[in-house]
C-alpha cells in the first residue's frame, strides 16, 4: 500500500470512485449527486488528493489539510474502492494521519454524512461528534482523547 499525488489524469478514476462510493449517502442525505457535484468537490483542495495504491492498483482517494490556525488536520475525503475494502486500508490511514498530528499535539477533524456506515470507523479511532448539520457530523480527534472510551 502507498500513496501518491494525484494528477489531473486521475480525475475519470476519482469521479468514478465517488460516484460508486458516495452516491448511496448523498442520496439518503438529499445531497446533490449530479456529476458536476461530484466533480466540484474532487477539485476542493484537490493539490492535497493523494491516490491509495495497493499492488500497483489504484484503490482509492485521501485527502487531509493542515488547518494551523486551529492546529489541526482536517481529513477532507477518503474513499476506498469497494474491491478493497474491508482490509483495514481506511483505519491505516487515518490512524497514521493521527499518530502524525498527535506528535505535534494536533487534532484530527473530519465531517461524516449522517447515514454513512464509516462513522463506527471514525469512533472507533477516536473521534467524536462536536456538532451536527442536517446531514452530517462534524467530529474531532484530540491528543487527550487517544483511544478514547468504549
Amino acid at each position: 500500500m502507498k500513496l501518491r499525488k494525484a494528477g489531473e489524469q486521475d480525475v475519470p478514476f476519482l469521479l468514478a470512485l465517488r460516484e460508486l462510493t458516495m452516491t448511496p449517502y448523498l442520496e439518503k442525505a438529499g445531497a446533490p449527486t449530479d456529476q458536476v457535484s461530484h466533480l466540484s468537490r474532487i477539485q476542493y483542495h484537490f493539490d492535497a488528493a493523494q491516490i491509495l495504491e495497493v499492488n500497483g492498483q489504484d484503490a482509492g482517494l485521501f485527502k487531509a489539510i493542515y488547518q494551523p490556525e486551529q492546529r489541526q488536520w482536517y481529513l477532507c475525503q477518503i474513499q476506498i474502492h469497494p474491491q478493497f475494502q474491508n482490509l483495514n486500508l481506511g483505519k491505516k490511514l487515518i490512524g497514521d494521519l493521527i499518530a502524525r498530528a498527535f506528535a505535534n499535539h494536533e487534532s484530527v477533524a473530519l465531517s461524516v454524512l449522517k447515514g454513512n456506515p464509516a462513522k463506527r470507523l471514525y469512533e472507533k479511532l477516536g473521534f467524536r461528534c462536536i456538532s451536527e448539520s442536517e446531514i452530517e457530523f462534524n467530529l474531532l480527534c484530540q491528543p487527550e482523547r487517544q483511544g478514547g472510551d468504549s
